[in-house]
């Protein structure tokens, strides 16, 4: 019989007058009744702060300096009591039984220390919002180092964390300006942590602003991404477990980051491919959204053509489409 235990609902806020409050709210109104919700503000220069206060005693709450996310996650860490976490970014929100749904699913894989689920991404544009699911579609049973080095293990708001996991490896990394939540999965797994797989999503992510970290800044976005599938790579090959779809999927992971790297740095892109070669003589482009023209002009002539051509493509469509 499942022992119910509470759930640490933890909100980092930094500058999110917009949100913070919907944020509040879903963790409030969480079906599950074993909870706890706490706030951080990390020295907010708008209106959040006020925001926050007018939760009164329904809500823990504290304000300092700014420091960064990942320093607010961690003085959640700190200030929660509850044996489960539940991290919610101030500019997102729950659907109320996620937590309830999550906590059941533990009577059935007692030894996970992550419950990680598909992400409902929310979008925006011109006045209109829609969303989508953003499923995990490899087929179980899952392998948690293949979804992590193709990035498929979801945003933080959709996995219930085990307290013990995040404080036996550290916390957060407070060095760590993006990517976050990918290298905190990568040092759990490296700790041989227990990551069970809840096929219903309960968490929205606002995928509106164009001003966080990562998409501000992407050269350091890729270069975070390529410094954690290395990582993958070196401790699994150290261990003798990098198997070969592990190495094909991290290779695949490689060859995504360089296409998009191409556009703004060629240079380091061939490098990337170099890699993956290096690796792999015999690497093969498997991915349904790229056409089988490319991957010909890609065996044949190699990558730099390849995306010359497909920048050339892209060219001319939107000059076609201009002139219609």
């Amino acid at each position: 019989m499942l022992n119910y235990p509470i759930v640490s609902l933890l909100i980092p806020c930094y500058n999110a007058e917009q949100w913070v409050a919907d944020a509040i709210e879903s963790a409030l109104n969480q079906t599950y009744p074993h909870k706890e919700v706490i706030v951080v503000d990390d020295g907010s220069t708008d209106g959040s702060l006020e925001i926050i206060k007018t939760f009164s005693d329904r809500i823990r709450w504290e304000t300092g300096l700014n420091r960064g996310g990942n320093a607010a996650r961690n003085r959640l860490l700190e200030l929660s009591t509850g044996e489960w976490l539940q991290y919610l970014d101030a500019d997102d929100y729950l659907l109320p039984d996620k937590v309830e749904k999550q906590i059941q699913f533990l009577g059935e894989v007692a030894d996970a220390d992550v419950i990680y689920s598909p992400v409902i991404v929310e979008y925006h544009q011109d006045n209109h919002s829609w969303q989508k699911v953003d499923q995990i579609t490899e087929p179980p049973p899952h392998d948690p180092w293949i979804l992590l080095a193709r990035w498929h293990l979801p945003q933080t708001g959709a996995s219930l964390w085990r307290k013990e996991a995040i404080v036996d490896v550290g916390g957060w990394n407070e060095h760590q300006n993006c990517c976050q939540e990918n290298e905190l999965y990568l040092r759990l797994l490296m700790a041989e942590k227990h990551f069970k797989y809840f096929d219903t999503p309960g968490a929205v992510y606002r995928a509106w602003s164009e001003l966080t970290v990562c998409r501000k800044d992407s050269s350091e976005t890729y270069r975070r991404r390529l410094e954690i599938k290395d990582k993958i790579e070196q401790y699994l090959e150290s261990r003798n477990e990098l198997s070969q779809l592990r190495q094909d999927a991290i290779n695949q992971a490689r060859f995504e980051c360089a296409r998009l790297i191409w556009l703004f740095n060629p240079k380091w892109a061939n490098v990337i491919i170099e890699k993956i070669i290096s690796r792999d003589n015999y690497f093969e482009i498997v991915n349904p959204n790229i056409s089988n023209n490319y991957i010909c002009i890609y065996r044949l002539f190699g990558f730099s053509l390849a995306e010359s051509l497909a920048q050339f493509t892209r060219n001319m469509k939107t000059i076609f489409f201009k002139k219609i």
